[in-house]
């Protein structure tokens, strides 16, 4: 690309006409190894990018708002976010990471939200499963999103209602036929041994991005390493009767105290999830907060939530939101629902890497169900809700600006 001697600013506030495209501008911009600025809190986290003739046509061919700027606005900009006395900075995003979203290969009668935004962004990700994590693939990226998942080896839990579909015949044998290839004698056992493969990978510095059941089974399961949890109806036996008290609140990630959810037909894991709380609400009356955070001191927490606006609507799934209480006092909540104390959005640091989980199917469809279709992103180009999923995208690609001394 031939660059000038000027600036493009990618606008993120409300005069941005795509918001979702414009996360995978500064994508296509880092792929074509150009370095993007990413100006935190500065008209709801911008990008400023050098100038170049293929990269305003990139903007116009997908509908992004942008503004070319000569040298010396771009650095009257960065001067003010340089103030100590603004909440904004700078962070450098100069690397492409290599994405993997966890995904069985079989389709599914529901489609999830972080690869429906990645499409829609034209992001490039690769799709993983237990066979790829067991036999060590990870290390290879530096991002991985678990999809809509079971981590308890509970299959969804959809025993009640959806036993007799074909999708959960074909879910429950190929899982099967996955775990007896490995040489596990459970799926249970299988998707322990994926959450401790997981932990391993965040613990030598991974990111990990999970949403709905993916994020609480994950702390369950990790919880329950080595213990049944699964009652006959999943793996032909019973529930350990000690499981509850069998609990290990020290492998999980966020969460601590909960109780397992005992019947086995019930559409719920454990007391972790706020589904029933939430379900009394409604969706005219369902939003969550983001935290205000100093952008010079945690760097990471405001580039999870930056957005155009700080009240986010509200979203039901399997997991919609988590009971503050189980939550440790070492996870940061990044989004609340103060008045009901449960919390939606969440992030933390184990080992060398970090994970955020986020509760929900759908940011755009309220009580997105079984079977229904996916959303169209081309109606939500502004989507606060899915932004906060591509926060996490463009996250492990992020360096901090260095200040002149």
């Amino acid at each position: 690309m031939n660059t000038f001697a000027s600036r493009i600013l990618i606008p993120m506030d409300e005069m941005q006409t795509n918001h979702l495209k414009a996360y995978g501008i500064a994508f296509w911009v880092l792929e074509s190894e150009i370095d993007v600025e990413w100006l935190l809190n500065y008209r709801g986290g911008s990008f400023l990018m050098p100038s170049a003739k293929e990269i305003e046509e990139e903007c116009i061919i997908r509908g992004v708002s942008y503004t070319v700027i000569a040298d010396i606005q771009a650095l009257k900009i960065l001067e003010e976010i340089a103030d100590p006395e603004v909440n904004m900075e700078v962070v450098k995003l100069e690397q492409v990471p290599k994405i993997a979203v966890y995904s069985p290969k079989s389709k599914l009668p529901w489609d999830d939200a972080v690869t429906l935004v990645m499409a829609y962004a034209e992001i490039p990700y690769e799709v993983i499963y237990d066979t790829e994590i067991i036999n060590g693939v990870l290390p290879k990226y530096d991002w991985l999103h678990l999809h809509h998942e079971d981590f308890t080896g509970q299959y969804g839990k959809f025993y009640s209602s959806y036993r007799n579909a074909q999708w959960y015949k074909q879910q429950v044998n190929e899982l099967e036929t996955i775990a007896s290839n490995l040489g596990f004698a459970k799926v249970s056992e299988l998707k322990q041994a994926v959450v401790a493969t997981i932990s391993q990978y965040v613990a030598g510095g991974g990111y990990l991005f999970t949403m709905c059941s993916g994020t609480d089974t994950f702390d369950i399961s990790a919880a329950a390493m080595g213990v049944d949890i699964c009652a006959a109806i999943y793996d032909g036996d019973g529930v350990d009767p000690a499981a509850q008290s069998k609990l290990n609140f020290d492998n999980t990630f966020a969460f601590k105290d909960f109780r397992l959810e005992p019947n086995a037909t019930r559409y719920e894991y454990s007391s972790i999830d706020a589904t029933t709380l939430h379900s009394k609400i409604g969706q005219t009356r369902d939003f969550f907060t983001l935290f205000n955070f100093s952008a010079k001191w945690d760097l990471v927490p405001t580039m999870l939530t930056q957005n155009h606006e700080k009240v986010i609507k509200g979203f039901m799934g399997q997991t919609t939101a988590f009971h503050k209480d189980l939550i440790k006092s070492s996870t940061l909540i990044l989004g609340e629902s103060a008045k009901y104390n449960t919390a939606k959005y969440i992030h933390g640091e184990f080992g060398l890497g970090q994970w955020t989980f986020y509760a929900g199917h759908d940011p755009e469809d309220y009580t997105h169900r079984v079977s229904d279709p996916p959303t169209d992103l081309n109606l939500y180009p502004n989507s606060t809700g899915y932004r906060l999923i591509l926060n996490n995208i463009l996250f492990p690609a992020a360096k901090k600006k260095k200040r002149k001394t």
